[in-house]
């Protein structure tokens, strides 16, 4: 809920606190709102920034960059991390994590470009593959780079703790799990190799959700680490379930109830990702059973509507209850969880 000045002052003009309060209140707000990322234009133009230049490092970077060579790729990795450990250290000092936060993701993304320029310098690279294919192919050989991204990640994390250092982490996670396949399932038959690739994205997915799951219980006081860990691992887990294919009516339906899952999950530990995963795989449930299984009824459309308003009638009478029913769903929970699920609503 956004606290506005104007609701402090109704608050003084009812009894309710002291002119004094509510100044010192809104300070206090103003102070810790400053810290969290939200749509402010300041901060739209931090993150427009920041991923411009990350993405001048790592997505767009053209061939004409080989023409440096493996020790120039090397140095001017290394160049550009002097940088952007300075520009971290300088904002932190000047109060203002977000941008520090993003000057210190900046420097873990710089990492596979400086393992790769250290790789060709040293003679270790293979012929026909080059640094900009990195984002675009999945092999096994970009393993190493995405190890010492991995290492590079948690060492500045537990240097710096800022959240947004996560997302590159997340990243390279996501591409460590599909460049993983061709490693363990080598197979020359292309069918095989492509279900072997959504299984291990829908597993690899489920790991990164885990591991999502106990960053946020592990720093429940502290700023949210787990956001893009959700993200990517949400991502992958949907991508991968969404792939599989089913003959049977009765696995499609499965499919419709773990998005339904998703949807719960959403409410419960308060990240809105898993809603919108879960609405899109939902969405696509009803609407193939609208062209495939019902496309010749006419009673379909009224009983879709029907259940549209069930549902929002459930979400009203949720909302009604809301405080009730969590307060003693929540006292059966461990105290871990139940702080996490409070300090998130």
């Amino acid at each position: 809920m956004e606290l506005k000045h104007s609701q402090l002052d109704e608050a003084v003009s009812r009894g309710l606190i002291s002119a004094a309060q509510a100044d010192g209140l809104w300070a206090f707000l103003s102070a810790h709102a400053q810290e969290r990322p939200a749509l402010r234009l300041t901060h739209v133009l931090y993150y427009l920034g920041g991923l411009i230049a990350i993405g001048a490092m790592t997505l767009f970077m053209n061939l004409g960059w080989e023409r440096f060579g493996g020790w120039g790729l090397f140095f001017i990795a290394l160049a550009y991390a002097g940088g952007g450990l300075w520009l971290t250290r300088y904002w932190l000092a000047c109060q203002q994590p977000i941008p520090a936060g993003i000057a210190a993701a900046f420097v873990v993304s710089l990492t596979p470009l400086a393992v790769y320029g250290l790789q060709v310098a040293l003679g270790g690279w293979a012929e026909g593959m080059v640094y900009r294919d990195y984002h675009q192919l999945i092999d096994w050989r970009w393993l190493m780079m995405e190890l010492a991204t991995l290492a590079t990640g948690a060492l500045m994390l537990w240097r710096y703790r800022l959240p947004f250092m996560v997302m590159p982490v997340a990243v390279t996670l996501w591409y460590l799990g599909m460049d993983l396949t061709p490693l363990l399932f080598d197979s020359s038959d292309p069918e095989l190799n492509w279900e072997l690739r959504k299984f291990v994205s829908l597993v690899f997915g489920t790991a990164m959700l885990l591991l999502a799951f106990w960053v946020d219980v592990r720093t429940r006081h502290d700023q949210d680490y787990a956001f893009w860990l959700y993200l990517f691992g949400v991502l992958t887990f949907w991508c991968g379930l969404s792939l599989l294919e089913s003959d049977n009516e009765l696995g499609k339906f499965g499919y419709f109830c773990i998005n339904l899952g998703l949807i719960a999950l959403a409410a419960l530990l308060g990240r809105r990702v898993f809603a919108v995963f879960g609405g899109l795989g939902a969405a696509g449930y009803l609407g193939y059973q609208a062209r495939h299984v019902f496309g010749a009824s006419l009673l379909f459309p009224f009983a879709l509507s029907a259940i549209g308003l069930g549902v929002i009638w459930l979400g009203l009478l949720w909302q009604r209850h809301e405080r009730t029913v969590g307060a003693k769903l929540r006292r059966r929970l461990p105290q871990p969880l139940r702080e996490l699920i409070e300090n998130r609503q």
